[in-house]
């Protein structure tokens, strides 16, 4: 009787938050569901992540999120709109998190057959993604919202968009930015080139990147230089071979400028591993060597990656980083993945599900 007089009040407010959020994930997800029906499309994703890792004191822990994505899209032979919403569930040793927002939500026509319009909230992806991209691996992943404008050339796709928020970091000011990207196959070489601007934050310099890859006598060729908002540089170059129709090797060298520590937020490396799943942005000064190799049998995939990170102005962020990943396809629609990293003897390791229809 004592335990049920002391757990009662606990037990009846964790119940009421739970009725709470679940009565406003049914609503989103009616609403949504309601929508599909009567869509011309729709897709499904859903991705489970089984955290092992050794990062909390270097002890172990285990939790598991949920992230399930559905879409619909519906529209006629010059226009269409597209919406989706995410349904994010943590199991932790922190305790349960249950979250639910709007992915993507937005409306496209074309503008007399030499351009294309689209408004709303996006994700984009242009070049490595180191300027632009919308980081999947993340809960909460990286969208845009506002306007961009597809030209119809056939001599590359350009792309030209603005985007705005309010930030309360600058006062309550709206914060917007332009970008112009322009991509293409020239010579056999793919070629991208991104230039963005920012508003509104006091920062007048243009982030820049352009990216080069191609094949020359067998080997893949590749080369991103990159220069964020403050003027800072990361230059990647990139050796890949296929040794046959299984086994592939590759090796690449990362450097940064030495000014300041190149950042740009909201990427596919912004954060470290538990943020993105790759190692990240490096320190200002860092070079990082990397070289592994990939083998693919049987609906099986095997990768090995070793990184060398080392610094010209503070030695004490000098490691070797080891990736090892296995990888499982299951059927056209679901794969099963391994990943095992090694970073300065602190060990992350994820076991992934992914279903997509």
């Amino acid at each position: 009787m004592l335990k049920r007089f002391i757990f009662a009040p606990v037990l009846t407010k964790f119940k009421t938050k739970m009725k709470k959020n679940l009565r406003n994930i049914l609503a989103l997800s009616l609403g949504l569901m309601t929508t599909v029906a009567f869509a011309q499309d729709w897709n499904a994703d859903s991705r489970t992540r089984i955290d092992m890792s050794e990062d909390m004191g270097n002890e172990d822990k285990m939790t598991t999120s949920q992230r399930a994505t559905i879409g619909a899209t519906w529209g006629g032979s010059n226009w269409g709109i597209h919406v989706s919403s995410d349904v994010n569930y943590m199991l932790g040793v922190t305790g349960n998190v249950l979250s639910a927002n709007i992915y993507e939500a937005y409306a496209s026509t074309d503008l007399m057959g030499y351009a294309s319009m689209t408004a709303g909230r996006q994700a984009l992806n242009y070049g490595s993604g180191a300027l632009i991209s919308s980081n999947d691996w993340a809960t909460s992943r990286t969208t845009w919202d506002g306007l961009t404008f597809g030209l119809n050339l056939d001599m590359a796709d350009i792309t030209i968009g603005y985007a705005s928020h309010n930030s309360a970091l600058t006062a309550g000011e709206d914060v917007g930015n332009m970008h112009a990207n322009i991509g293409g196959e020239f010579s056999g070489w793919n070629v991208n080139f991104l230039y963005m601007t920012q508003e509104g934050t006091g920062n007048d310099d243009a982030a820049t990147g352009i990216d080069i890859s191609g094949n020359v006598a067998g080997a893949g060729l590749s080369a991103s230089m990159n220069t964020d908002f403050g003027g800072n540089e990361m230059r990647v170059i990139g050796l890949s071979y296929a040794v046959n129709d299984d086994m592939g090797v590759h090796a690449s060298q990362t450097t940064y400028s030495d000014e300041g520590n190149f950042s740009m937020a909201g990427t596919n490396m912004d954060g470290s591993w538990m943020e993105t799943g790759s190692i990240g942005y490096l320190d200002a000064g860092s070079e990082m060597l990397s070289y592994g190799l990939t083998y693919n049998m049987s609906g099986i995939s095997l990768g090995a990656t070793m990184h060398n990170v080392t610094n010209t102005l503070n030695e004490a962020v000098d490691r070797d980083v080891t990736e090892i990943s296995v990888g499982y396809s299951l059927n056209d629609n679901a794969n099963l993945g391994l990943s095992m990293i090694d970073d300065a003897d602190t060990q992350y390791m994820w076991l992934t599900l992914n279903i997509g229809l």
